[in-house]
């Protein structure tokens, strides 16, 4: 086994608006959750989710859904990062409608992870430029929650 060294940089909580449901595409049901704000803090990120951005999902028969974010943070002290996050969430049929039901589930029972990459030109931050970051994810009624860890 080769274990990989990460570091917890900090709990994410995206507030979503409503959807827009797009209808079938290539392949599945396209969606587009606007993302509308929200917190972040951890030991070496804290700051609050800008209104702007969105998750562009791509939801298959299977229950599969591929996300696509684009978003942006802005730091207590200032700095404003960018953050492109693609993964996964799947689970059991009965899991997932009771996701899509707004309830509020436990994420150990259906799959949601990410691989995100940050951004900025402030030269406090450079270090999310030259990182990679993985994200486990909890879908709430109107949000999600993301535990993103830095790649060491």
């Amino acid at each position: 086994m080769y274990p990989i060294d990460m570091q917890f940089v900090c709990a994410l909580q995206v507030e979503l608006g409503p959807v827009t449901e797009m209808g079938e595409g290539r392949g599945a049901t396209r969606r587009i959750v606007p993302i509308i704000g929200g917190k972040f803090e951890g030991p070496l990120l804290k700051g609050k989710v800008l209104s702007v951005g969105a998750d562009w999902q791509s939801v298959y028969t299977d229950g599969l859904a591929f996300l696509d974010t684009r978003y942006a943070l802005q730091t207590d002290d200032g700095a404003v990062i960018e953050i492109i996050n693609q993964g996964f969430r799947h689970g059991p049929q009965g899991v997932l409608a009771r996701l899509v039901a707004g309830e509020d589930v436990d994420s150990s029972l259906y799959y949601m992870r990410t691989c995100a990459r940050l951004e900025t030109g402030d030269p406090r931050y450079d270090w999310v430029n030259r990182h990679i970051f993985v994200g486990r994810g909890k879908r709430l009624a109107n949000a999600v929650k993301v535990e993103l860890f830095q790649l060491l």
